[in-house]
């Protein structure tokens, strides 16, 4: 799902990405977390998108692909999805996603349903294989950056999640929250940030996501077959203003993934994962409608990994969860997932500068259709490592690092972003929807 650009730099762009990206342009995202987004007359509406569209990647080649939606049914809060592509380099994908949907009977409990069935050509994950580096781990901390696989293969997933919001807090007497939004900030019914008590703020949630992932390489140098299914078991705290674009509060996440080796599961393997991102408003001049220091840690451990004297690994995540680095989420100056291990560590620090300026309000006819509410400049910085044992001296040696800058803006409601940022391995270049941390 992504392409490799050989120059002087290497870039990463995800194809499921620009996908999201159009449809987020054209489709006016009115609910999302468990709330319905109203203008200053306090009115909402169901909106509908039914799109086609053509693109172009190395992955894809000339490609042809539609997606369809509907926000706000069947629910006022919920959101339905659905897009297909193919291209003429053999690769395409169809996507399914549900979110914020109601359960019946069950007033706090909701249901996000989301499937992808995809083939891919020339991926390049970060796995053993690769016979120029027969005696080295791909992915650990001092890994080589060219020692990935390339193969095609099919790669296959669902997850469902089910989220209890707890009585508590803002969650006490408001289910359903109702933001009040003036030029894409929030101006009223802020959800989180009034006190640093869960028994007074913000939304509590009990989560549990049951999840199956099947992902093939066929390659020269590998052919291979990795399957997982288990549970994840998360609590989550949001003391966040406002999810899209926290002005005030934090968030704080503790979860326990489970893969108990049962049904076509290639091994069993348990993680474990904590992320805390904290929110402080500042106040630089009236140039600037919002200005936000935005900071995030997060640390992830498998206990049941089992590095033999052979250098074989057993019960541990794949490559794509657990304990990775790299991407469109941490660490945005390496490919995705460029760092794997038992053991990860993770600091951000974004300036997320929001000017009075917008150039599209001088643009009518096109900002009918695009919808800039405002534009976001963000210098950041992140370091973090993996390493084969969780330890406080270990993980805070030898880190690895990135410097960047994020040009952000709200479109139709919803955060789209390009991050460029500067690593030790060149320039990563990621395109995506939502702010990164909670992801």
């Amino acid at each position: 799902m992504n392409i490799a650009l050989q120059s002087c730099f290497r870039f990463k762009i995800y194809t499921g990405a620009w996908i999201l990206i159009i449809f987020f342009l054209f489709f006016q995202q009115t609910s999302l977390g468990q709330g319905v987004r109203v203008g200053p007359d306090g009115k909402t509406s169901k909106q509908k998108l039914n799109l086609p569209f053509v693109f172009y990647n190395e992955s894809f080649g000339f490609s042809a692909a539609y997606v369809s939606g509907v926000v706000g049914y069947p629910q006022k809060q919920s959101t339905l999805l659905g897009t297909a592509m193919a291209g003429t380099q053999k690769s395409g994908m169809g996507f399914l996603m549900g979110q914020d949907i109601q359960m019946p009977w069950v007033e706090r409990l909701f249901f996000d349903p989301v499937l992808s069935v995809g083939y891919f050509n020339d991926n390049e994950p970060y796995i053993d294989g690769n016979p120029d580096f027969r005696d080295e781990r791909a992915g650990s901390n001092d890994s080589d950056e060219d020692n990935y696989v390339q193969g095609d293969g099919w790669d296959n997933f669902f997850r469902l999640k089910f989220k209890y919001l707890l009585p508590i807090g803002h969650g006490e007497n408001d289910i359903i929250s109702t933001y009040r939004m003036e030029r894409g900030l929030l101006k009223s019914g802020a959800a989180g940030g009034d006190s640093w008590n869960p028994l007074v703020s913000g939304k509590t949630y009990l989560e549990m996501r049951p999840f199956y992932r099947s992902q093939e390489i066929d390659g020269d140098d590998v052919d291979s077959t990795t399957k997982t299914n288990g549970t994840d078991v998360s609590f989550f705290w949001d003391n966040r203003d406002f999810f899209a674009n926290p002005s005030r509060g934090l968030g704080l996440k503790g979860k326990v993934s489970r893969d108990f080796g049962w049904f076509n599961s290639s091994e069993s393997w348990t993680n474990l994962e904590s992320e805390l991102d904290f929110y402080v408003p500042l106040n630089f001049s009236d140039r600037f409608r919002q200005v936000v220091l935005a900071l995030d840690t997060w640390t992830s451990y498998s206990p049941t990994w089992d590095e033999r004297s052979n250098s074989e690994v057993n019960n541990r995540p794949p490559s794509y969860t657990g304990a990775t680095l790299g991407g469109l989420w941490r660490m945005r100056g390496y490919p995705s997932q460029r760092f794997n291990d038992r053991a990860a560590i993770y600091y951000a620090a974004e300036l997320r500068l929001i000017p009075e300026w917008n150039p599209f309000e001088a643009w009518p006819k096109v900002q009918k259709y695009v919808g800039i509410q405002w534009l976001q400049f963000v210098p950041f910085v992140e370091i973090g490592r993996v390493a084969p044992e969780w330890s406080i001296s270990r993980l805070h040696s030898d880190m690895k690092w990135n410097a960047g800058f994020g040009l952000r803006a709200m479109a139709q409601g919803i955060v789209i972003r390009i991050d460029t940022a500067v690593s030790g391995e060149g320039v990563g270049v990621q395109m995506m929807i939502g702010q990164p941390f909670q992801f």
